[in-house]
């Protein structure tokens, strides 16, 4: 009997599709269940769709509901891919920087602040040009560039304004002065098992803003350096934006729910596939009890 997986997703998007393929393809069976659907019983762990589940595989777009289903799945004994743990530092910038300083891995000079005017002072204590981002989100949205004092007053201002207390906290980092293009690696495990550049006329080069992509071969520095970010955020299926400074590559972001439609082309890896067997592999561990 095949393996049985539980896919939460929020709506079926090219890369879902993919991925029930692929896991089609090795014979296990996909249930799939769309988060605002679900209710979860937290004191009776049978009282589930998932307790027939080997594994959960968790893709909804909401940063903040996977983080909660895993954390409730995980409780109940279930393997989720990717664990809570993973989720809880990939999906929260202040927490990826956190831990990639702590092992080591180079990233951007990042200041955090909690305050308009100390937001000011770490805006300039890095030096113009500098990046402000929030610190849970995606697709680029909220990234701004502040190439002088009075840009960054009247971010810290638009911010301050928005009035959410995730925007009462400054995550602000340096620019890297990046050749027009940056890197994304995808990681399955540990290992990388492909990589794109992506190109833009904006300094914003997301494929959701429009950039362009191409294989971008997989060499020591590249691969050594996505293995250790890989291992300091806890593993798992991952997408590591490396941006390619003057000193070298340093690791800009982690993406713990990664979009791949336009990557398999350009870099003739199954990407999907190799995921499927990941997750799979994990399922051998053990069942919701």
């Amino acid at each position: 009997m095949g393996t049985t997986v539980s896919l939460i997703c929020s709506r079926v998007r090219v890369e879902e599709k993919l991925l029930v393929a692929a896991f089609e393809g090795r014979g296990a069976r996909v249930i799939r269940f769309d988060e605002r659907d679900l209710l979860m019983n937290m004191n009776d762990p049978d009282d589930s769709p998932f307790s027939s589940s080997d594994v959960v595989m968790l893709r909804p777009i909401a940063n903040s509901r996977a983080l909660a289903l895993s954390q409730i799945l995980e409780s109940w004994g279930a393997i989720t891919v990717n664990t809570h743990r993973t989720i809880a530092i990939t999906g929260d910038k202040m927490a990826t920087t956190a831990a990639l300083v702590r092992a080591g891995v180079a990233c951007p000079r990042t200041r955090v602040a909690f305050d308009p005017g100390t937001a000011l002072r770490a805006a300039e204590s890095l030096g113009y040009p500098v990046v402000f981002k929030p610190v849970v989100g995606s697709w680029g949205r909220l990234v701004s560039l502040a190439n002088d004092s009075a840009a960054a007053e009247a971010i810290i201002e638009h911010r301050t304004v928005l009035g959410s207390p995730v925007h009462g906290i400054h995550y602000i980092q340096e620019y890297i002065d990046k050749p027009g293009r940056d890197i994304r690696a995808f990681v399955v495990g540990e290992e990388t098992v492909a990589a794109i550049y992506r190109y833009s006329e904006h300094w914003v080069t997301n494929t959701a803003r429009g950039a362009q992509t191409e294989n971008c071969p997989l060499y020591d520095e590249l691969l050594d350096l996505c293995g250790r970010a890989a291992r300091a955020v806890g593993g798992g299926l991952l997408a590591v934006d490396l941006l390619e400074s003057p000193d070298g590559l340093v690791v800009n972001e982690i993406n713990h729910t990664m979009e791949f439609r336009n990557s398999v082309e350009p870099t003739g890896v199954d990407i999907p596939a190799l995921m499927a067997d990941y997750v799979i592999d994990r399922a051998t561990g053990g069942v919701l009890s």
